[in-house]
């Protein structure tokens, strides 16, 4: 579903959410980096992950191994797959078509069994991704979420001022420019491919891949100049 807000150029699309999340942000918060405390959910979670060790479901070896998993999935597979991309133009074309086959041809575990859609910036589109009922996100190819993602005035803003949310980024879009929304949601992940810098044309894969940052990929910043 697609819908237009304000600004004739500003439209969210919005998956099927399966999953649920508290709502009523202020659509006008700052966006803010610091780790607050735990939520009703972390807590919840951790309640439940103990109650089913120590019911005998799951072992405390399954969980450790689940979380070593997490931890080397980091943004720089992410990074990695986007200068493959920039340097591959049949890669891209297949990243593009399918990126959830592209990444496992990549080398990279699709882990969590989720669909990737790749997005393209271009001139005339910015993409930015957000799930706005609670923090779906692609960690096998980016890890774990910041804490920003997460907050309610992030996923609040970015569908009901996009074009103000990316200024605090640092991103200034150009009006004409028509910002697409992106909503994840618990089957469905999306990664934003940017555009190449200028200037990179004797880059090889390595150098391009440190010019992409997690915040790229999610859409709220552009690739660092080289």
């Amino acid at each position: 579903m697609t819908t237009t807000h304000e600004h004739a150029q500003d439209i969210v699309d919005h998956g099927d959410h399966t999953h649920g999340g508290p709502g009523g942000a202020d659509p006008h918060a700052p966006i803010e980096n610091t780790a607050a405390e735990p939520d009703y959910f972390d807590v919840l979670q951790q309640a439940i992950r103990e109650l089913l060790v120590d019911k005998g479901l799951i072992t405390a070896d399954e969980v450790r191994a689940m979380v070593e998993t997490l931890d080397a999935h980091q943004p720089a597979l992410g990074s990695a797959l986007v200068a493959r991309a920039w340097t591959d133009p049949d890669f891209k074309a297949r990243l593009l078509a399918d990126g959830t086959a592209a990444m496992e041809e990549f080398g990279i575990d699709n882990y969590d069994g989720t669909r990737l859609i790749v997005l393209e910036q271009t001139p005339d589109v910015h993409n930015l991704v957000v799930c706005t009922l609670c923090s779906c996100y692609p960690r096998p190819v980016l890890g774990l979420p910041p804490d920003w993602y997460k907050s309610r005035p992030y996923r609040a803003r970015a569908v009901r001022e996009p074009r103000a949310l990316l200024a605090e980024f640092g991103t200034d879009v150009p009006e004409d420019v028509t910002i697409r929304v992106h909503d994840s949601n618990a089957n469905m992940r999306y990664l934003v491919l940017p555009m190449r810098p200028a200037g990179t044309e004797d880059m090889d894969e390595r150098e391009l891949a440190a010019l992409v940052t997690r915040d790229t990929m999610i859409g709220v910043t552009t690739p660092r100049q080289p």
